[in-house]
């Protein structure tokens, strides 16, 4: 039970911790495109609009329910506020061939990067998926949510909202 207790506070704390600390900016790790060309994650932006950093993997059923359920309503998102979606797949290098069958098979509108050296997800402190941050237009995380369950892509879209209004996002 203390276990249980200390683990908890722990949690809670590095919520408090993370939320008042100051922003952090996209750290540098190299990943590949779909294509296998190399990229650093510190050249991601969208112009000075609002981003969404997903991580996901194939093996992943709440990751690929989180990514579909958005799929549906992403062309809305980016016409109203310019969002754009990163997805990183974690998958390692024995399951980084499935990711470009699932992406096109969902038809994805998605820039879509494979971390198979969990390089990214390390430098972010990423321990499970699906696990999503909210990146602002001067590539700043501003917001971050771990796990999925129905309805979360709704909390996403208030967030993404209030940012592109330019409005201080707090979680």
């Amino acid at each position: 039970m203390k276990k249980l207790f200390l683990l908890s506070t722990l949690t809670i704390l590095s919520f408090t911790v993370f939320s008042q600390s100051e922003k952090r900016a996209i750290p540098s790790a190299k990943v590949t495109d779909m294509e296998g060309a190399t990229v650093n994650t510190s050249d991601f932006n969208n112009d000075g609009k609002p981003m969404i950093i997903n991580f996901w993997a194939t093996w992943c059923s709440p990751c690929k329910r989180e990514l579909n359920n958005i799929a549906d309503v992403y062309d809305e998102w980016v016409e109203e506020t310019g969002v754009k979606l990163i997805a990183i797949s974690i998958d390692d290098a024995r399951n980084a061939g499935k990711v470009a069958p699932y992406v096109n098979g969902k038809s994805w509108d998605y820039e879509v990067y494979i971390d198979s050296n969990q390089d990214f997800k390390r430098a972010l402190n990423v321990n499970n998926v699906p696990h999503t941050f909210l990146v602002n237009g001067k590539g700043e995380i501003v917001w971050q949510h771990n796990s999925y369950s129905e309805g979360d892509e709704d909390e996403l879209y208030e967030a993404v909202k209030k940012l592109a209004a330019g409005e201080e996002v707090k979680h």
